[in-house]
């Protein structure tokens, strides 16, 4: 696919806020000595921390980030892909997906989320998610207007966008940018390089709510406005 320079400031990502709030490890140990084992069980099984130490399959302490704001967090990103990959990864290690416009984002995590819930058959959730914002500037791969790649947008297989990633991540290449499947008119990128994750700081945190439908609510924090949206 072609290169395009991408100049690109608040894009946004969400993440579970259970995924970034203070361990709950804290909660259940008796004490600090109690506490203190616990994060070292813990840490002998977490994948960003063994990515930190080099001991990672798919990503390694020369491709992670830090000593910048919210490092961890980028880094997660990358060492705790989906057992089955992503739309531009596969199972060994992880991008940093994030959306133009906040409504994509939305749209994408109420998406994934209801497949979740459509497995188990239970429609009566609420979650929160934490959105990090981030920018971007450098070249990617675009595929919004290149209809060879039709293929990588399908909306229920990801096959040919990870065999695509698979080759462009060998080759070098910062990412892919390319047209939302859940959000019409909107744009997503897949960023294959933590370091290009930039300026990295938390928006809002917003509330989805299945009530017995496919479709959720979804509501800003009241802490920090009170606006609803819904996709």
């Amino acid at each position: 696919p072609p290169v395009a320079t991408i100049r690109r400031t608040d894009t946004h990502r969400l993440v579970p806020s259970k995924h970034t709030r203070d361990s709950v490890l804290a909660r259940i140990a008796d004490d600090d000595a109690h506490l203190a084992d616990l994060f070292d069980i813990d840490q002998a099984t977490n994948d960003r921390l063994s990515a930190e130490h080099g001991a990672a399959p798919g990503i390694g302490p020369h491709d992670l980030v830090f000593g910048v704001p919210y490092a961890s967090v980028v880094n997660a990103a990358f060492c705790h892909p989906h057992p089955l990959g992503g739309r531009f990864n596969g199972p060994e290690r992880g991008a940093w997906y994030a959306a133009f416009e906040l409504e994509a984002a939305q749209a994408e995590v109420a998406f994934h989320k209801s497949i979740e819930l459509a497995e188990v058959d239970v429609w009566n959730e609420s979650v929160t998610y934490d959105d990090y914002v981030a920018d971007f500037s450098g070249a990617f791969h675009d595929l919004r207007r290149d209809a060879r790649f039709a293929a990588c947008l399908a909306s229920d297989s990801y096959r040919a966008s990870q065999q695509l990633a698979e080759r462009l991540l060998a080759d070098g290449s910062s990412g892919v940018v390319y047209p939302s499947v859940r959000r019409h008119n909107a744009t997503c990128l897949a960023c294959f390089r933590p370091p290009l994750v930039m300026h990295v700081r938390k928006g809002a945190t917003w509330r989805f709510t299945w009530a017995g439908g496919e479709t959720p609510t979804i509501a800003r924090d009241p802490r920090t406005a009170r606006t609803v949206s819904s996709v």
